[in-house]
């Protein structure tokens, strides 16, 4: 299934919501219409699937509990052909489950009971990272390092054979500020705050598989990477040299 992800900042963004909670689901789209955002509720991967095949979403709500398919299959499903931001939503609240949610591609992972205003603070924080980098005014012409290309108005990482990377938004995030703080050690802390990458649970374990990913993607040897170097007690240095398009 090709899903359509809209990024125009300028348009009232839509939200789907997948939770088969009746009264959960009531609630946060009501939320989400007072915060002047569009918002359909579907309680079901099937429904799912049937609402992308009408229109297109700007993010997508998502409870891991489902009946027939469940969340983390869905995300799995949803990030192998899209990059729209994906917010876990569920009631399982290990560390574990909040790293396998990233793992597959989620960009942000919410335990229920949840206060609305902080779903709704993620779901923002997810929005304005996915409009262009709207929010992100330096260095904004496309860079260059060993061959790679990462674009940060157009969201599009290029590898040298001159195909596109699918990353989901926080990787493309860190990925980013790394390539903007080249030769630099970022500690995750630094990364948080320029990415927001860690919302999803500690610090420390999330921003770690996030990099973790990134690497699949561009190290050619993610055992020995070259590009994202771990430094010890203090963070990620990104080594290759960096120059504007």
């Amino acid at each position: 299934m090709t899903v359509h992800h809209r990024v125009a900042p300028e348009t009232v963004s839509r939200i789907l919501l997948v939770e088969d909670d009746g009264e959960i689901a009531a609630m946060v789209i009501e939320m989400l219409r007072e915060n002047g955002l569009e918002a359909v509720a579907v309680g079901s991967a099937a429904n799912m699937d049937a609402a992308m095949r009408k229109q297109s979403f700007d993010l997508v709500v998502l409870d891991a509990m489902l009946p027939g398919e469940d969340g983390f299959s869905i995300c799995r499903r949803l990030r192998a052909s899209s990059t729209i931001p994906i917010v876990m939503l569920t009631a399982l609240g290990d560390e574990i489950n909040r790293i396998v949610g990233i793992e597959l591609g989620a960009d942000d992972y919410v335990t229920k009971p949840f206060h609305p205003r902080e779903l709704m603070a993620r779901i923002k924080s997810l929005l304005r990272r996915a409009s262009y980098g709207a929010d992100q005014p330096l260095r904004q012409t496309p860079m260059r390092f060993a061959g790679w290309q990462i674009d940060p108005i157009l969201r599009q990482l290029i590898n040298p054979e001159g195909v596109h990377v699918s990353m989901t938004t926080a990787e493309f995030d860190i990925l980013l500020a790394l390539c903007q703080n080249p030769g630099r050690v970022m500690t995750r802390e630094q990364l948080l705050r320029l990415t927001h990458a860690g919302l999803a649970g500690s610090v420390e374990r999330s921003i770690d598989v996030h990099i973790s990913r990134v690497r699949q993607k561009i190290e050619q040897n993610v055992r020995e990477p070259s590009f994202i170097k771990t430094v010890r007690l203090g963070g990620y240095m990104f080594t290759p040299e960096v120059e504007s398009c």
